[in-house]
């Protein structure tokens, strides 16, 4: 094993003389500083050779693996190994290859002036990310730290939460933790709207009650809780699908014949670290899964246009699969089991009896498993109420061996 090569040295605002003996040492023996103008500035008037980041970063990158004999210690903020260049760099060259010294990082910071355990915090960044994922993690109680982007991140989630219903909400905003221009302003959503910040800032959020239902990150939200023409399946149906499509972290859904998206939504919300690509014919359906994947928080949502099989060609593989539309099409229940690998999941439902001679084929051939899904709904019947069925549900589900 060869001796590391690339340093990361996590800084703060505090500067070159605040870090730790380790960090120091390896600064001090450098050949040469790569980082973020920002922390270069930090090093003042030493001669060494400097080199800032090109955006986006892969042609520095590419340049660190010609200069593996000289030692290259890369500045980044707090702990680079959160949301940081640290990952990125570790997967090119290898753990062997980099040492990393994290600083204090910006949400320990955070924690520290709310006085709030960072382990019952949930950190979220929308740095480099669209601010409609914060919606999913606004459930009252909840505790936020937020790692903005610049200066109008504050008031951009002072406006998402007014169209989400917290409009008692009160902001913590927290500017250039840890160095000399320190500030920490509680602040409610109209001071916020109005307010001027600068571009170091983090967002605490303690979530308030909201004005309309809170939607929770448990699958099965109501069905209203989509923009949807009818093509959905059910908050019942629903729910029990994603318990046989088992969400699991790092794992990507593929939600064919996606009509509102739910399916595909609901798998992101339930699992951090989940990805999903909802297929859809038909343009105006595909209009509604982004409007959705908007509005419930998961705009990482990829939204392909066209109809299966032929709009899978090229898209990343599968963990598992739900197919909701299309059941009965020839073939297409084998060739989607066949993309799956090992220990893949896939869930079909059927609400017509062409769909359901397709699902007891496959399962006779492949086996699996069949459920009969039957949900009736109480509604009012003039003054009293009665039972009304909805459409009952084949559903087959199969773990590929």
């Amino acid at each position: 094993m060869s001796a590391p090569w690339l340093s990361i040295v996590g800084i703060g605002e505090d500067g070159i003389g605040a870090l730790n003996p380790q960090a120091a040492d390896l600064v001090a023996k450098a050949d040469l500083f790569i980082g973020g103008s920002r922390h270069l500035s930090m090093l003042g008037d030493d001669p060494r050779p400097r080199l800032p980041w090109q955006i986006p970063l892969d042609p520095t990158i590419e340049h660190l693996s010609g200069l593996k004999r000289h030692r290259v210690v890369v500045l980044a903020s707090g702990d680079p190994l959160w949301f940081g260049v640290a990952r990125r760099l570790v997967a090119r060259f290898g753990g062997d290859a980099v040492t990393v010294v994290p600083g204090v990082a910006s949400m320990q910071l955070a924690c520290a002036r709310l006085r709030w355990s960072l382990a019952e915090a949930e950190v979220v960044t929308i740095h480099g990310r669209p601010i409609a994922r914060l919606a999913r993690w606004l459930q009252p109680g909840r505790r936020l730290v937020i790692l903005c982007a610049d200066r109008n991140c504050p008031a951009r989630i002072a406006a998402l939460l007014r169209a989400h219903g917290f409009g008692q909400a009160r902001l913590r905003v927290l500017e250039h933790l840890g160095g000399p221009e320190e500030r920490v302003s509680d602040l409610d959503l109209d001071e916020t709207l109005a307010g001027s910040f600068r571009d170091l800032v983090v967002v605490g959020l303690e979530v308030p009650p909201c004005d309309r239902p809170v939607r929770s990150l448990v699958p099965g939200l109501p069905d209203d809780a989509f923009l949807h023409d009818g093509q959905i399946t059910k908050q019942e149906v629903r729910a029990a699908s994603l318990a046989r499509l088992a969400p699991l972290p790092g794992q990507r859904l593929w939600d064919v014949g996606a009509g509102s998206g739910a399916i595909a939504i609901e798998w992101l919300r339930a699992q951090p670290g989940t990805r999903a690509v909802a297929i859809e014919r038909q343009p105006e359906r595909v209009a509604r899964i982004r409007q959705n994947a908007e509005l419930l928080g998961t705009p990482e949502l990829l939204v392909v246009e066209g109809a299966a099989p032929s709009a899978l060609d090229g898209l990343p593989p599968p963990d598992a699969i739900f197919l909701g539309g299309g059941v009965a099409t020839p073939g297409l229940l084998d060739l989607l089991a066949g993309r799956l690998p090992p220990g893949g999941r896939l869930v079909a439902n059927a609400v017509t009896v062409n769909g359901e001679a397709a699902l007891l084929a496959v399962h006779a051939a492949r086996g699996g498993e069949l459920a009969r899904l039957n949900v009736s709904r109480a509604q009012k019947v003039g003054g009293a109420i009665a039972w009304r069925a909805l459409n009952p549900v084949t559903q087959w589900s199969w773990i590929r061996p």
